[in-house]
């Protein structure tokens, strides 16, 4: 049986860019759909289930970090954001959003598509791993994470969802537990691609990621900075179920 082709939309009120992905995306075995806002992606969603949605940051009406946010509220749907925005804190927060990756335009069509390939193969092996005959269930320093549900979970059994971004790299660390990660890998394993020339998002996110495991200046971080090296999970890894 001949596999569908992964359907993608495509998010974005240019229409020139519209049109030239549509095209390019369907000469290379995609179903490309497209909407110019979040009306016409939320008529598309009514009768379609994309594979991956490529959204525009810059939008009339409700942008792409709205857009973002309202997938993720119910849907793990992959997301490659794009901006023309130089501003790292935008690409930051969406990320921190949920968003899968991101590509700054202008941008050459064949990266995107490498990112789109990349992107789908990381969903793909994430799905396997959160397969029933796989640990849904994995206990670290106090706290347990669903790998299906993407949750955290305390000592208290209270459940938080984790936003993607803060999934991968929670993931990242506790596939590596004990390990020395530098940024760099750090990066590529929670991102699938290497990281940009003096890109320091790491940072942000383990900061981030610090803050919703409960971390400040009074205990011993469960994620340690390594002076000079990078960061290390300092806890060993439990299978529960």
């Amino acid at each position: 049986m001949t596999t569908p082709p992964a359907t993608l939309i495509v998010v974005d009120d240019d229409p020139e860019i519209r049109e030239l992905l549509a095209d390019y995306l369907g000469r290379h075995g995609y179903r490309a759909l497209v909407a110019e806002d979040a009306a016409a992606l939320s008529a598309l969603l009514d009768h379609a289930t994309p594979d991956l949605v490529i959204l525009d940051l810059m939008l009339p009406g409700d942008d792409g970090f709205a857009i973002c946010r309202r997938l993720r509220r119910h849907s793990e749907v992959p997301i490659i954001m794009l901006t023309a925005s130089a501003d790292e804190t935008d690409r930051i927060l969406g990320l921190e959003l949920g968003a899968d990756d991101y590509l700054g335009k202008p941008f050459n069509p064949r990266e995107l598509l490498a990112r789109i390939k990349a992107v789908l193969r990381r969903f793909h092996s994430q799905a396997a791993v959160a397969s029933p005959d796989q640990a849904r269930l994995v206990a670290f320093g106090g706290w347990q994470l669903d790998r299906v549900t993407r949750e955290l979970i305390d000592a208290e059994g209270t459940r938080s969802a984790l936003s993607g971004a803060d999934f991968k790299l929670l993931q990242a660390f506790l596939d590596h537990a004990e390990e020395v990660l530098s940024r760099d890998r750090l990066f590529e394993l929670s991102r699938g691609r290497p990281s940009p020339p003096l890109d320091r998002s790491i940072d942000v996110h383990v900061c981030r990621l610090r803050q919703r495991l409960g971390e400040d200046s009074q205990q011993a971080p469960l994620i340690r900075t390594v002076r000079g090296a990078g960061y290390v999970l300092a806890s060993r890894v439990d299978v529960i179920a």
